[in-house]
């Protein structure tokens, strides 16, 4: 049995159209069956899965703090008041991560395309730091993790960076472009047939092994094991 559908886009199609809260409580049956319930599953099936490539992640099955990000959207400094998520987010953070901050692997549903995640989106200024000083302390190592066939192959390195070398480090530095970077994190794009496969949880590990070189040199970099 497929853990999601047609029926799990149609709804994320739906609510994209319709996004206001009267609108949702009146499905929300249709949000806990085809959106809820079945991520709730998948993530309680992919735990297992998750373990065969590092210990030190968790997949988090609770409805509230858990591995699935909230529907409810954070409106307070947005000029977008809808109040819901158009789409699936899932993280598999690191044990010792508070928040999507810290080290880990991301799966995306969206009608408008899916994608799997692995690195650190949005570090805090702390551990920007180490990160690009790790990169300057051992860019060869950098230069494996992201370098790799593997890697290369399946992800691209994606998110914000600036538009100057960051205080500190050397402009002329070989690698500048990469210490320029605010966002480490790679995102390798998924078809919609995976999302719907009875397969997935075997299907999305083998993409995010493929991006463990990347999480391991940041995991190293911040000071936690991978």
């Amino acid at each position: 049995m497929p853990y999601f559908t047609q029926a799990t886009f149609g709804f994320l199609k739906d609510l994209t159209e319709n996004n206001k809260r009267e609108w949702f409580h009146e499905n929300k049956h249709r949000y806990e069956e085809h959106v809820r319930d079945p991520a709730i599953r998948f993530i309680t099936d992919f735990g297992a899965q998750l373990k065969t490539f590092s210990n030190h992640f968790r997949a988090d099955p609770r409805t509230v703090g858990g591995s699935m990000f909230r529907i409810h959207r954070d409106t307070r400094f947005s000029n977008d008041k809808t109040p819901y998520k158009t789409f699936i987010g899932i993280q598999f953070r690191h044990e010792l991560g508070k928040d999507a901050h810290a080290p880990g692997f991301y799966l995306h549903i969206d009608r408008s395309g899916c994608f799997a995640g692995a690195g650190m989106w949005h570090p805090d200024s702390k551990s920007l730091k180490k990160i690009r000083e790790a990169i300057v302390e051992d860019p060869k190592a950098w230069k494996r993790a992201v370098g790799s066939k593997g890697f290369r192959n399946a992800y691209l390195l994606e998110g914000d960076r600036l538009k100057r070398p960051p205080r500190g480090f050397d402009p002329d530095h070989a690698l500048v472009e990469d210490l320029k970077r605010k966002d480490f994190i790679g995102v390798a794009k998924v078809p919609n047939k995976m999302i719907t496969d009875r397969e997935l949880p075997v299907e999305l590990a083998s993409v995010l092994r493929a991006g463990t070189p990347l999480v391991e040199f940041l995991c190293a970099a911040v000071g936690v094991p991978f």
